[in-house]
């Protein structure tokens, strides 16, 4: 049986001066990779979640985030992924 693997990326953009602090809140997140970032406050974000559903929830929870300015869904997959076969 497959079990869905939903794959998003992310355009944060953050204070500048709070960069630091946004991305060590980023980095207690479950399921999420930090991947790039910009002085300028810009950070590209990677999301992998069993549902849909959670991908909105952490958008919320990322947007109430102190010195995070707007959390921007830019790329959505699903992927079927190979479960235990017995």
């Amino acid at each position: 049986m497959a079990a869905p693997l939903h794959i998003s990326s992310l355009l944060v953009h953050v204070r500048p001066e709070l960069l630091s602090a946004v991305k060590a809140n980023l980095r207690q997140l479950e399921g999420l990779e930090l991947h790039q970032e910009s002085p300028q406050g810009k950070l590209v974000v990677v999301l992998e979640t069993e549902h849909e559903r959670h991908i909105l929830a952490r958008i919320e929870q990322i947007n109430a985030l102190p010195g995070v300015l707007n959390a921007a869904l830019v790329y959505h997959e699903l992927l079927e992924t190979e479960g235990d076969s017995e």
